[in-house]
């Protein structure tokens, strides 16, 4: 008996696992995210109200308290895919607020992300986010024309630093200096990316921080301040 319950609570929650896991697309397996959701539900509860009819051969009572039991584990697991645009909400509050320059990323309903950036004690922006996948910690400057690496930075992501061709004149804190042009690369931001965009390369030790500038920024929908908050707008 045990056993199918057991069954019934694994099904399902590899199902859920597979439906947060692939809400961006709106479907699993050619069915819309909603239908198998249903399906899901429908077919773990008739597992479970299966094994409770052949419980009551042997104990009504545990089978009643059984049966009960493993449908509130159905209800909490439903309703935590109903709700999981808020609890992905929740979690990355958690993480931003744990973790500093971790991304506040919002995802509503119809698949529209919205990243909040609180800032540093040292009056500006950082942000984790990545190059091709390689994780990089920018410093927000809208300032800048175009997205700047640095050096180790872009070596880190696995650029061929030695083969750049420093030769486009840039300004930095630091003062003036060279920096090298690299084409096709991908941006992350929090739940924001953006594809074969094109950065520069600072010099090797020409930057401290490489910067997350107008280049994309102005791909957005929009961006604004809030007091000590900057929100990006997909």
């Amino acid at each position: 008996m045990s056993r199918i319950l057991i069954v019934a609570l694994a099904i399902l929650g590899i199902g859920v696992a597979v439906l947060i896991a692939t809400h961006a697309s709106g479907t699993v397996g050619g069915l819309a995210s909603d239908d198998f959701a249903r399906l899901l539900s429908l077919g773990a509860l008739a597992l479970v109200i299966g094994s409770g009819i052949l419980a009551v051969r042997g104990n009504f009572g545990f089978a009643v308290r059984a049966m009960a039991g493993w449908l509130l584990v159905i209800l909490v697991l439903v309703a935590g895919y109903q709700y999981r645009y808020e609890l992905q909400d929740v979690a990355s509050r958690v993480t931003a607020g744990l973790i500093p320059g971790s991304p506040l990323s919002v995802t509503d309903a119809d698949g529209r992300v919205t990243v909040m950036l609180e800032r540093r004690p040292h009056g500006h922006f950082d942000v984790d986010g990545s190059i091709d996948g390689a994780p990089v910690r920018f410093l927000v400057d809208t300032g800048a024309t175009s997205t700047v690496l640095t050096y180790e930075d872009a070596r880190r992501a696995g650029f061929d630093t030695g083969a750049l061709s420093f030769t486009i004149p840039v300004a930095t804190a630091n003062g003036r200096t060279n920096a090298a042009s690299l084409r096709g690369v991908d941006i992350s931001v929090g739940g924001i990316e953006r594809r074969s965009q094109t950065v520069l390369v600072a010099a090797d030790g020409a930057l401290e921080q490489s910067l997350l500038g107008m280049g994309f920024i102005s791909s957005l929908s929009g961006f604004d301040m809030r007091g000590d908050r900057l929100i990006l707008r997909d």
